[in-house]
């Protein structure tokens, strides 16, 4: 029997019976489909979180607190402008944030994100203003209540207004909106990146913060290749600053501080994102295992339903690899059709956002998961096809 006739009987045999073949499709379709879509979404969370890492800026470093620690101050960060200790560090932005509720003519909008800071956070954390101006230096000494606010707020709140000039109330406090931000395409898919607002840092820790510690000191190198040097440069005024002992370093947990740069930031949610995207894939497997033992299921009874047709063809003469060969085929037909429409369900899922997050299908994973459909059908398509070739034609013939 030529190849071409084994193909023939194994379409002839998945058709007829279209709703027991359908269904058994159905597993492999959703296995396949989950497959896809799952890798795709963390795919696309990755993306999405690296984009918006790599908007901070290549140059730019963020220093924190480590274990609650309140070491973070006004006073430490403007002694990392040390000309003669940090040459290379191009500005210095103390950074306290809160979430907050913006009301304007009865609108509220909540930010998570309300950031007190200096003019040169907007260099810094490469966020410009599009419409109107940031506030200045002289409205931070003044401790003047300015507010430049992102796309998102000035959408929730200033629909069909011109925002500039408007005043917004933010827990009490009247702030006159003065700048809206360029809007910025990335998102985490839980935080819109441009939902936020930024107001002079002594005006913040006035009407929303206090005068506590800072939540973080975003410190900007001269250039991207300097990152390193400011990295060492910042380590060596914050240890004198904060009198860390010799025998710390600025990744010990007995240290107050922690430093990251972009590129840690970025290798982290790398190796974060993989391992997401592992777990996913490995969830989403489950569902191919159980389709593949529907296959065997469903194969297994139709080798009991065509006994007899088993019989008569071994009586006439077929040998044992034309039985095992039809019926493999026929098991692998079914797994590769099911595993094509879960491609194309793949397809037209990946147009959606799942969970916030836009999936990025990658083309190694298509060809995976259909070469996986495949080996299904062949594995699990071995116990019926063995169980068909391995009958004798009397036993067969006798079956009723």
């Amino acid at each position: 029997m030529s190849t071409w006739e084994i193909l023939r009987f194994a379409v002839r045999g998945i058709s007829a019976n279209k709703l027991r073949s359908g269904l058994t499709m159905l597993g492999i379709l959703i296995g396949v489909a989950a497959v896809i879509l799952l890798v795709a979404v963390g795919n696309g969370s990755a993306q999405e979180v690296a984009q918006r890492i790599e908007a901070l800026g290549t140059n730019t470093l963020t220093v924190q607190s480590t274990g609650g620690s309140s070491a973070l101050t006004v006073e430490v960060a403007e002694a990392l402008h040390d000309p003669v200790l940090a040459p290379d560090v191009k500005s210095v932005s103390p950074v306290v944030s809160t979430s907050a509720t913006l009301t304007y003519e009865g609108t509220d909008h909540s930010v998570n994100q309300f950031v007190g800071t200096y003019p040169t956070y907007f260099g810094a954390s490469n966020s410009p203003v599009g419409t109107g101006s940031a506030f200045t230096t002289e409205d931070v000494e003044q401790g003047r209540r300015v507010v430049v606010i992102g796309q998102t707020v000035a959408e929730e709140l200033f629909p069909g207004v011109d925002p500039i000039g408007q005043e917004l109330t933010v827990s009490g406090a009247l702030f006159t909106v003065v700048g809206v931000l360029d809007e910025k395409s990335s998102s985490s898919g839980f935080q819109d990146a441009n939902d936020v607002a930024v107001a002079p840092l002594t005006a913040v820790r006035q009407a929303l913060t206090g005068f506590g510690s800072l939540n973080s000191i975003v410190v900007e190198a001269d250039s991207p290749d300097k990152v390193s040097d400011v990295q060492t440069q910042i380590a060596t005024v914050l240890d004198q600053r904060l009198k860390v002992s010799a025998t710390s370093t600025s990744s010990s947990t007995s240290t107050p501080y922690r430093i990251q740069n972009a590129s840690q930031l970025l290798e982290t949610q790398t190796e974060t994102a993989e391992t997401f995207t592992t777990l996913l894939g490995a969830v989403a497997g489950i569902s191919l295992l159980v389709g593949g033992i529907g296959i065997t299921n469903i194969m297994l009874v139709t080798v009991t339903e065509r006994t007899r047709e088993i019989g008569i063809r071994k009586a006439l003469g077929a040998p044992r690899r034309v039985i095992l060969t039809q019926f493999l085929a026929e098991a692998t037909m079914l797994s590769l059709l099911g595993g094509g429409l879960g491609v194309a369900a793949a397809l037209i899922g990946s147009n959606f956002k799942i969970v916030g997050v836009q999936p990025v299908i990658v083309p190694s994973s298509v060809v995976l998961a259909l070469c996986v459909s495949v080996a299904i059908g062949l594995f699990f398509g071995s116990v019926p096809a063995n169980r068909a070739a391995g009958l004798r034609p009397i036993d067969a013939l006798r079956y009723e």
